[in-house]
């Protein structure tokens, strides 16, 4: 383990000149929260990018269990630390293989479902008085695998059996909560033991998991430290996400034992327009709203816009979208699976989409939601929408992101009949920090300064000033003067009278590992976003840099996945706004595109020389090639009157 330096606040404030304000605030409040603050050796003032996990199912879930999942959280753990464990994938009689990250991560989160968790444990635990019932002997039982539909219908009635089950759970469920105690622990046991300040950051967390008739509504809570509630929040017990964010906050943040929580919403792309709805579940009061909006704002800091269930960014062709269509809108859509067809919810509500069911609607997609946001504060004076985004997995094995597109050790990894072409490998959160603990990663979480990979290890930077210097990018101390002059990603930004915003956007490309090179860079994009009249909303997007050479444009050989073409390791420009109105204000983020290179479906297909080429390889649908993108967290900019 590296050293540890045991330091006070005070003696630590004369250290930084970057990024002071930010190390002061963060070292007071250290101090004030504990006796003694233990800081680590590499302290990285103007802060350090982590990659890690916050989305991991293990057989503690009743749906992972359902899949054959054997592996807990302390394999999870050990997986994301480098170590080896076994996966079983979801198709049947293929053996488990041994699976280990090629690059382990600097933190993660368990995440088992809260619903069920408790009667899951009762089928699993032979030692149960329910375990030999025919309830539990049906849950134990494989599952179909080669239709999605007939899947997820066998995965819901299975949730649906053990959650009113009488002869596991009790005429009043009684005895699944009591259940509850044993996973829980288990849980919050793991975290403790894999938390290695400096090295590797474990939260304690689990996934509220509600769904409307099929639409996915579904957070992943996590914890700041090992302060944590007696017991997991259901949405089987409290339904509505308002009041999940409320008992949140009675029980951690206002419980005087030094809880704190956030909520990370996912998959809204598959929410029906549920996820980010601005009805406030039926509150008409403006005064209440506004009170909810403002509980959302502070009880969601952060949501997920990528994991294995695909892209939830944006979308082309949504209604009253202005702005004109995004080319890279249709990366990695879960729901467009053989050119399926979908109605525009429009200002209505949908439902079904995890079977693949019901309307789209543009609140489905972060980008939206965000613009949408304004147009609230706007409105009433409160924003329900400020968020940053990171990316996850998702993973229901254990396998903490388990992302890297060319892993394909024979079919077991990557290849099965569900999901081939329609599932993603996930993506990945990132964090900018000065130190990887939980004090730090959590601090930076909660004010933003966090950032989405689709499963690259990109490093992307995202800075926003009056009048950032056109020559900032050649200076070697650029981002010590980003911090200085301006605000990061996940910041507001009040400008003068007059004023327009100037952005620093910088990346560096992901290098690879031993066993795989990265992929270089394309281009640095900034995606702006406004409401405007009525429930128009507006959309424009930026090309700001570009690396690639018109001679020898960037491209993949799907027969080989060679790389082929220019492009950059490293990325810096500055871009002055021509088009800001102080009258309107805007949210603005940033965009990082990889050249093009082999998506898993394209190794796989790629890798049968000597061998027959599974079937869907000859299925157009099904995409082989992907450009890797990395998401920054926005700026949202105003204007003085």
């Amino acid at each position: 383990m590296k050293k540890r330096l045991v330091k006070s606040a005070l003696g630590r404030i004369s250290t930084g000149f970057g990024g002071f304000e930010f190390l002061l605030g963060f070292l007071l409040v250290s101090f004030i929260s504990a006796p003694a603050y233990t800081a680590c050796a590499d302290i990285a003032v103007d802060k350090r990018a982590y990659y890690g996990d916050l989305h991991i199912h293990t057989g503690l879930s009743a749906d992972a269990t359902l899949f054959g999942t054997k592996n807990r959280p302390d394999d999870a753990y050990q997986f994301a630390r480098g170590g080896v464990i076994p996966l079983k994938p979801v198709a049947g009689g293929i053996p488990p293989v041994d699976a280990r990250l090629d690059r382990p991560l600097d933190f993660a989160a368990v995440t088992d479902h809260a619903e069920n968790i408790g009667s899951i444990a009762m089928c699993t635990r032979p030692d149960s008085p329910a375990y030999n019932t025919e309830t539990c002997k049906s849950v134990r039982a494989p599952l179909p695998t080669d239709n999605q539909e007939v899947f997820a219908t066998a995965v819901t009635n299975a949730f649906r059996l053990l959650a009113s089950s009488e002869d596991v759970c009790g005429p009043d469920r009684q005895l699944c909560r009591d259940a509850v105690a044993y996973p829980w622990q288990e849980i919050q046991d793991a975290a403790a033991n894999w938390n290695a300040p400096c090295e590797f950051t474990s939260f304690v967390g689990y996934e509220y998991s509600a769904n409307f008739e099929g639409s996915k509504i579904h957070h992943n809570v996590i914890f700041r430290n090992e302060n944590v509630p007696e017991t997991p929040i259901s949405s089987t017990d409290i339904p509505s996400m308002i009041d999940m964010w409320r008992k949140l906050k009675t029980d951690c943040k206002n419980s005087d034992t030094g809880c704190d929580v956030l909520a990370i919403p996912h998959n809204s792309n598959l929410s029906n327009g549920r996820m980010f709805r601005l009805d406030y579940e039926g509150e008409t009061d403006p005064v209440k709203q506004r009170e909810i909006a403002e509980l959302r704002a502070e009880m969601e800091p952060v949501v997920e816009m990528f994991q294995q269930k695909g892209d939830s960014e944006c979308r082309n062709g949504l209604w009253n979208v202005l702005g004109g269509s995004d080319e890279l809108c249709g990366f990695e859509k879960y729901r467009d699976w053989q050119g399926a067809e979908f109605e525009d919810c429009e200002a209505g509500l949908g439902s079904g989409a995890l079977l693949g069911r019901g309307c789209i609607s543009r609140l489905d997609y972060t980008r939206y939601a965000l613009a949408a946001g304004l147009g609230e504060e706007k409105r009433m004076g409160a924003n329900p929408h400020i968020f940053g985004v990171i990316g996850s997995t998702d993973a229901h094995d254990g396998s903490a992101a388990d992302v890297d597109e060319w892993v394909h050790d024979g079919e077991q990894r990557k290849d099965n009949p569900i999901g081939i072409g329609r599932m993603s490998t996930g993506g990945l959160a990132g964090i900018w920090a000065i130190e990887n603990t939980r004090e730090s990663l959590f601090g930076s979480l909660r004010s933003r300064e966090v950032f989405a990979t689709s499963g690259t290890r990109i490093q992307p930077r995202f800075f926003a000033a009056a009048n950032f210097n056109e020559a900032l990018c050649a200076e070697a101390d650029y981002v010590k003067k980003a911090y200085q002059d301006g605000v990061p990603m996940g910041s507001k930004l009040l400008l003068n009278k007059g004023q327009s915003p100037s952005f620093l956007v910088s990346a560096l490309a992901d290098i690879g590992s031993k066993s795989h090179s990265g992929t270089p860079l394309q281009r640095l994009q900034i995606i702006k976003v406004w409401s405007g009249e009525g429930d128009q909303l507006h959309q424009r997007v930026y090309d700001i840099a570009n690396a690639s050479s018109s001679d020898t444009p960037a491209s993949v050989d799907l027969a080989s996945c060679e790389r082929k073409g220019t492009g950059a390791m490293s990325m810096c420009s500055v871009w002055k706004d021509p088009d800001y109105q102080p009258v309107q204000g805007a949210v603005y983020y940033a965009r990082v595109i990889e050249n093009p290179s082999c998506r898993h479906t394209g190794y796989l297909c790629a890798d049968y020389e000597n061998k027959q080429q599974p079937e869907f390889c000859a299925d157009e649908s099904i995409p082989k090639q992907t450009q890797e993108r990395a998401w920054t967290s926005p700026i949202w900019v105003s204007s003085q009157s």
